[in-house]
């Protein structure tokens, strides 16, 4: 049975040649997702629906829409500092949004997380 060309091991700076497909040689083996112990706690189930709820009953627009004079439904409640990024699950930290303003935002917060994640690999 024929196997695929070997490849160069994706932990960046790695020169290894990949023989079985997994993308990482021996020395850098892909490390399983652990949920990070300082993770903030988030808000889920009804209580997360009441909470939504209340916020779109008080503030039915999308806040950045509304700031550009736009008048558009909101559909998603949003954390205004992400968790990830130190914020916290509150009501002062939570913004209605409407979905293509959440994409955008959601887009930019992923360069910045990708941003950190590189920052190591650029500082050696």
């Amino acid at each position: 049975m024929p196997s695929a060309a070997p490849r160069l091991c994706t932990q960046p700076g790695c020169r290894a040649l990949v023989h079985d497909g997994s993308g990482r040689c021996a020395k850098h083996p892909k490390q399983a997702w652990v949920k990070k112990p300082t993770a903030a706690k988030r808000i889920t189930g009804r209580r997360l629906q009441q909470l939504r709820q209340d916020l779109f009953d008080r503030e039915p627009l999308c806040r950045p829409c509304s700031r550009l004079g736009l008048v558009v439904l909101a559909t998603m409640r949003d954390h205004i500092v992400p968790l990830e990024e130190g914020g916290r699950d509150v009501e002062a930290n939570v913004q209605p949004i409407c979905e293509p303003c959440h994409d955008a935002k959601s887009k930019a917060e992923r360069a910045r997380g990708v941003r950190r994640a590189w920052g190591a690999y650029r500082d050696r």
